[in-house]
């Protein structure tokens, strides 16, 4: 009789030997992404959130685009053409040490890049897409206004023809990167249907004042875009999509991402949890000595892994072309909804010490509160799968 094969030793940070699933060079990436986080977020973004500010974002930016991080799954015009699972794990990495880090890739590349790259002239391409790639020129997508969020198809902002020109008039609100940005894609209704326009934000009556005051996403800029006559030229228009096709697929691309990064939201407080409770003693031995810690560990290890696992496997089916929006959405519902439960169990298992900035865990909680929301509702992806199992549309 043969003999049984030597199993690998349990590995407490990967239980279910994810990375066996990954190539070389993904494990690549996402090493040189957690390094570039650990060394340039990690200790400073808890006064960053403690201040609402991201102060160096365009010197960040510019070290995300050295590292090939925006844009970074598409190709050509100095994009890294990376996987989407490379993309992922990027993302993964990105949200573990902030939400707001992330947000800033994911706007610049999943949402204003990406819809340039997809439906923009080679002019429009030519003169951004490099600069953004390399983080030289930050990009922000208008799309959500303040009366219409999950309802875009009745926003308000309008582009009418003046001539060969259009004109624009509207605003756009809850804009990540808008103040700090140099192009913008702005999505308005006009005559023939809702359009995407390329707006540099030099443009006389644009401008981006920042939202203050918000208790999560704090080391991240968001603003609102106001556009007041803005006049722009024929060639500013997106020409390769009308109606929400457009904008609806640049938000599935953005949500792909959010299905990974989540999970490393998680997977922090998830860390900071087990070297707390193998750490911190209470009736003389460590906490994750007793039964009720150690289940809370094991709930939070199985729902984090699984989360990562999904996202896995989505990020597998976007690269051979056969991911749908429904499936994004399955990932995006699911992994958020698991991330904060995560993040809030981590916080029973600091105590008071949960609420402290000395630790992840509270600013991880908050983040997540924004991102459970934005880029689509909870109630909105329930409904896209319902709609998905039914047949039946509840949307209206």
């Amino acid at each position: 009789m043969a003999a049984s094969p030597k199993l690998p030793p349990f590995d407490p940070a990967d239980p279910l030997g994810i990375d066996d699933l990954l190539e070389v060079e993904d494990l690549a990436v996402r090493d040189t992404v957690r390094a570039w986080a650990a060394d340039r977020v990690v200790p400073h973004v808890a006064r960053w959130y403690e201040d609402g500010e991201l102060p160096q974002i365009r010197e960040l930016a510019t070290e995300l685009g050295a590292i090939g991080a925006l844009g970074m799954s598409l190709s050509g015009y100095g994009c890294a053409g990376a996987s989407a699972v490379q993309y992922g794990l990027a993302c993964l990495e990105l949200e573990a040490a902030d939400s707001g880090i992330r947000s800033l890739v994911s706007v610049q590349g999943s949402l204003a890049m990406y819809a340039i790259h997809r439906f923009g002239s080679e002019e429009q391409k030519l003169r951004w897409l490099p600069r953004m790639a390399a983080g030289d020129a930050i990009g922000c997508f208008g799309l959500t206004e303040p009366d219409h969020g999950s309802d875009p198809a009745a926003m308000r902002t309008y582009a009418k023809r003046d001539g060969t020109d259009w004109v624009l008039d509207g605003r756009k609100m809850w804009i990540t990167n808008g103040s700090v940005a140099a192009v913008a894609v702005v999505w308005a209704q006009t005559e023939g249907g809702i359009r995407g326009f390329v707006v540099p934000t030099d443009t006389p009556g644009f401008s981006a004042p920042e939202i203050k005051h918000k208790w999560s996403l704090r080391a991240s800029v968001t603003s609102e875009l106001v556009l007041d006559g803005v006049r722009l030229p024929d060639d500013a228009v997106l020409p390769g999509v009308t109606g929400l096709r457009g904008p609806l697929s640049c938000l599935s691309h953005a949500r792909y991402g959010i299905v990974w990064g989540a999970m490393g939201a998680a997977r922090s407080c998830f860390e900071t949890a087990v070297e707390y409770a193998t750490s911190r003693e209470q009736f003389g031995r460590p906490i994750g000595g007793f039964q009720l810690t150690q289940a809370k560990l094991a709930d939070m290890a199985v729902e984090l892994h699984k989360g990562i696992l999904l996202a896995h496997h989505l990020g597998r089916r976007m690269d051979a072309g056969r991911l749908r929006p429904e499936q994004v959405s399955f990932g995006k519902l699911n992994n958020v909804r698991e991330a904060i439960e995560i993040c809030r169990t981590a916080r029973t298992i600091l105590g008071a010490n949960g609420i402290s900035l000395e630790y992840p865990v509270m600013r991880h909680a908050t983040n997540l509160e924004s991102v459970l929301t934005y880029e689509g509702t909870v109630e909105m992806h329930q409904l896209v799968l319902g709609k998905a199992l039914t047949g039946l549309d509840a949307f209206r």
